[in-house]
């Protein structure tokens, strides 16, 4: 289970070098989701990437910021089916709307985010120290 969150941070990790490398790209990739089946699968994914951190936190080397994540990925997650489509589209215009260095800045914080899970599950506190 750890490798797998592992595995899911590191994929965040590239989604975010590839915004920082091509922005559109990742906004192409984005409006590929803009449908309601899509928009169902994505989070399924996410609350199921949100209930692993919760079951490996405890092993983990940041347990108490793990859960935190944990529970945010799920509530968030739980949303975005309340609020549709439209809604996820509008944040999708917004965002295209914005300067490329914006984009990149957030693709940069996707890759921190990711290297920070990889790193928080890749070993327990009692290897870590």
């Amino acid at each position: 289970m750890r490798l797998l969150a592992a595995a899911m941070g590191m994929i965040i990790a590239v989604i975010g070098i590839v915004g920082i490398a091509s922005p559109s790209d990742v906004l192409a990739f984005g409006r590929a989701l803009q449908t309601p089946g899509a928009l169902y699968i994505v989070t399924a994914i996410r609350v199921i990437f949100g209930a692993m951190l919760l079951w490996i936190a405890s092993g983990s080397r940041t347990p108490i910021t793990l859960r935190i994540i944990g529970i945010l990925i799920i509530v968030g997650s739980l949303f975005a089916p309340v609020f549709g489509l439209e809604h996820s589209q509008a944040l999708l215009d917004l965002w295209s709307s914005r300067d490329p260095l914006f984009m990149r800045a957030w693709a940069a914080a996707a890759v921190v985010f990711g290297l920070f899970i990889a790193y928080a599950v890749g070993s327990d506190r009692r290897g870590a120290g």
